[in-house]
């Protein structure tokens, strides 16, 4: 394929791509354009796209005006507020609270506050390993570690620190699942590091059917996020990190570049 080819093959995905665009009056006049993991399985991506191309309309490359403005140097709390789904920040934030009740060092109060952070506003799959991600630059080893592993864990029970497998995955995944290789060698890996504890202390404290009448107040943890947490001074997402870009997309998750 010479080099003129290769302009029209790069040209002809990159329509295929835009006609996977939304326009939304809602936001500035500007096309949304859905990621490709968003979309995936919902189309045979051998197959050309169908949806028809908005002529004449710019794409969003910056702020979405359907979502609330973040601040120019947002904090891990904004993200909880204006980024991050209720539902979900409820749940880590009764786990984290459930922790404290029950006089867990200050690392596993707040790897129960941050676990399932991937959930709240980024990807479901492999949640452990992107919320642990997403706080590494930011946090002790140890809770980036703990976060990680417990995705792992929680299928695992462990009568000798009372934690059983959840009923509810039962009810979720059918009562014959079994995790992947993958999950079954990292479980064996936090079995034996020093740190398994630290692990398993987020699953026993992991509400799987929080209360929904009950409303925890970010507030509660604001000395436990300000003594172990290190909110760069250029707000999350541009301090330059090896996770910043990842901040930056769930700032702006609808950007076309």
């Amino acid at each position: 394929m010479n080099s003129y080819q290769k302009a029209e093959a790069a040209e002809h995905a990159l329509m295929e791509e835009l006609e996977h665009a939304v326009y939304s009056p809602n936001a500035e006049d500007r096309i949304v354009v859905k990621a490709a993991i968003y979309t995936s399985g919902e189309r045979d991506p051998r197959e050309p796209a169908v949806n028809p191309r908005q002529d004449g309309k710019l794409y969003i490359m910056g702020p979405d005006k359907r979502l609330p403005k973040m601040p120019d140097k947002p904090t891990l709390f904004d993200f909880f507020r204006l980024r991050f789904g209720l539902g979900n920040t409820q749940h880590l934030m009764q786990s984290a609270r459930l922790a404290q009740k029950r006089g867990e060092n200050e690392k596993v109060v707040l790897a129960c506050l941050l676990h399932d952070i991937a959930n709240s506003a980024f990807i479901r799959a492999d949640h452990g390993y992107w919320s642990a991600q997403l706080v590494e630059p930011y946090v002790d080893p140890e809770v980036s570690w703990a976060i990680k592993y417990h995705q792992a864990l929680r299928f695992f029970p462990d009568e000798s620190a009372g934690y059983e497998y959840p009923e509810t995955y039962k009810k979720l995944f059918g009562e014959d699942y079994s995790p992947e290789p993958f999950i079954h060698q990292a479980y064996h890996e936090a079995r034996d590091h020093k740190w398994y504890m630290s692990s398993r202390l987020i699953t026993l404290n992991d509400l799987y059917a929080f209360d929904r009448n009950v409303k925890v107040e970010l507030e509660e943890f604001t000395d436990i996020v300000g003594r172990n947490f290190k909110q760069p001074k250029e707000g999350l997402g541009f301090d330059g990190s090896p996770v910043a870009h990842m901040w930056r997309t769930i700032n702006w998750p609808t950007r076309y570049l």
